[in-house]
């Protein structure tokens, strides 16, 4: 497994989540439940992004805007492209046979290719929050 064939899977999932981001409501970003909300789970999406990158595919973190609460849905979408790029350039720079390689980061050993598996869990598990939170959230 490489590049090549993980990446049409990877864009079909994120391409679904950037759609729907997109076409939130500026107003759903305050929703909440219990303590999670949209604007935060967003955030959170693409600082996970990054850090996939820099643990499993050894490309540098780069410096990003500190989340807030006045973020905005197109700095969120903006920061999420910025982040799908970067992980899309570090599975891109990552050699076919390291593919499979165990790799020691902060949550457990995993492989690029087991990592990608995890993410990809990740944001649709979120991309399922953030419609849970839309219909039975309450604004902050």
């Amino acid at each position: 497994m490489s590049y090549s064939t993980v990446l049409p899977l990877w864009e079909a999932l994120r391409q679904r989540f950037t759609h729907t981001t997109s076409a939130l409501p500026e107003s759903d970003l305050n929703l909440t439940l219990g303590k999670s909300s949209i604007r935060a789970l967003l955030y959170h999406t693409a600082e996970v992004e990054y850090m996939f990158a820099e643990w499993f595919f050894g490309k540098t973190k780069p410096e990003y805007p500190a989340q807030t609460s006045s973020d905005s849905i197109q700095q969120l979408v903006e920061l999420l492209a910025a982040s799908n790029a970067h992980f899309v350039a570090a599975m891109k720079e990552l050699p076919e046979e390291d593919w499979r390689a165990p790799i020691e980061s902060p949550m457990g050993v995993s492989s690029p290719l087991e990592a990608v598996g995890r993410l990809m869990y990740h944001t649709g598990m979120h991309a399922g929050q953030i419609s849970l939170i839309q219909q039975n959230g309450s604004c902050e």
